[in-house]
């Protein structure tokens, strides 16, 4: 999934100063799972906001109209056409809770929009448990080698994204960077490949990526999408 992060209130009642009428629109999908972004967070948010403003004394006019919302996914365009066209004309702005790429959807669904983001999009990756704490697990580099590496990715996973094993700074499991407190992906990765006898892939060279393939802005076909299959 990807993980998101409230924006700081404050700085949310910055960027929203001069809008009076307002959409909060959260999205069940990454943000609203994790319940970050979802529709009741989407409520409390509209209700700080409304409280901010008022106390900021922003609401000159007394026309304050902050009011919430939600769509199954603000990624995809055509959910986010037909679940809104219908009412947001009552807005002059959106406050998207979804990740960077559902702000700038319904951004271009609705040209005519200020469209803000309420969270910051952090990375790809995993619940540990339920309410539990998020971590990295995927960059998408758009090479994956995960069937080389045991399920443990080494882009995302260690500091350095080495592709052929660990440096000299890992100590007794642990990586350097971040004061010891990280697994050594590497470690994980040869623990892996031992268990199922697969160790020749930890002595596998690795070249250099291929950049080229993760260059932005990275568009997929769909076409190639449902087929499984590219160039």
């Amino acid at each position: 999934m990807i993980v998101v992060e409230q924006k700081p209130l404050e700085d949310i009642l910055d960027m929203v100063k001069d809008c009076d009428r307002m959409l909060v629109l959260g999205c069940d999908g990454c943000s609203g799972i994790y319940q970050v972004g979802g529709e009741k967070q989407a409520e409390m948010l509209s209700s700080m906001l409304r409280m901010g403003k008022k106390t900021k004394g922003e609401n000159k006019e007394g026309d304050l109209k902050i009011e919430a919302s939600t769509v199954l996914r603000q990624c995809d365009k055509e959910i986010v056409r037909e679940a809104l066209e219908g009412s947001i004309g009552g807005y002059d702005a959106v406050l998207s809770m979804a990740c960077g790429a559902g702000v700038q959807t319904v951004a271009e669904v609705f040209p005519e929009k200020l469209v803000h983001p309420a969270v910051n999009t952090k990375f790809i990756g995993m619940q540990d448990r339920e309410m539990g704490d998020l971590h990295e697990r995927c960059r998408a580099c758009g090479d994956c080698i995960l069937a080389e590496t045991g399920g443990v990715c080494p882009i995302a996973r260690c500091a350095k994204s080495l592709l052929n094993g660990p440096c000299g700074g890992q100590v007794e499991g642990k990586c350097e960077v971040g004061g010891y407190e990280h697994d050594c992906a590497w470690i994980l990765i040869y623990n892996k490949l031992k268990e199922f006898e697969r160790l020749d892939q930890f002595l596998k060279l690795r070249l250099m990526r291929d950049n080229r393939i993760s260059e932005s802005p990275r568009d997929l076909k769909g076409s190639i999408k449902y087929s499984g299959g590219g160039d």
